[in-house]
């Protein structure tokens, strides 16, 4: 069965001193390049927002991070302003070997519309093109880690779920915003309700 190894979002932007720093999100980097070298495809995500996305609270005058608003049908948690495209804060985190990276997948790209997965947009009306770009390359098993785990991190594996990957969750390279708390342990039940394996690093490193 061939695997590829699906990094979610590891920018600077949420690392430590970042816009949206999740916390202790510059210890996955390591256990991410320790991984990537165990795998044949790895492919990464990229958060790359319009200056004037919609889950900028900035872009909404008296509202603050952390407020959920509505638009539309979808229930939009409102956040700092981070990875914008071309900035400093949207590229990769200081230290990941982007050498081992076969494709980057640009999302949160339409201002519009958030995208957390790295399969498809919040209303999932387009596609990043991950899943055909997967397919094509005959990938069945798919690993994920990165950030945050109860938002972008989960929404990536539950979506490779729904595309029909065996989907594997790499829980201590992963870290969580925890708005709320409990959050992240929330987002891995509802993970492993829909059938994502929760595995260690150190299964897969040996």
């Amino acid at each position: 069965m061939k695997s590829a190894l699906v990094l979610v979002d590891l920018q600077r932007d949420f690392l430590p001193g970042g816009a949206l720093a999740v916390p202790e999100g510059d210890r996955v980097v390591p256990l991410a390049n320790r991984l990537a070298r165990r795998f044949g495809l790895v492919v990464a995500t990229q958060d790359w927002h319009p200056p004037d996305h919609v889950s900028f609270a900035a872009n909404h005058p008296g509202r603050s991070p952390g407020d959920v608003i509505e638009i539309g049908e979808l229930h939009q948690v409102l956040w700092p302003v981070h990875c914008v495209q071309f900035t400093p804060g949207a590229a990769f985190a200081p230290g990941l070997d982007t050498s081992r990276i076969a494709r980057i997948f640009a999302k949160g790209t339409q201002r519009d519309v958030d995208s957390y997965s790295g399969f498809f947009d919040n209303l999932r009306r387009r596609s990043t093109g991950l899943g055909e770009f997967l397919k094509a390359q005959q990938v069945a098993q798919v690993y994920v880690l990165g950030l945050a785990t109860d938002y972008c991190v989960r929404a990536t594996a539950l979506d490779a779920r729904s595309l029909g990957f065996d989907t594997r969750l790499v829980v201590d390279a992963c870290r969580g915003v925890e708005l709320h708390p409990g959050d992240v342990q929330q987002a891995l039940t509802d993970m492993q309700r829909a059938g994502v394996e929760l595995v260690h690093s150190g299964e897969l490193l040996g």
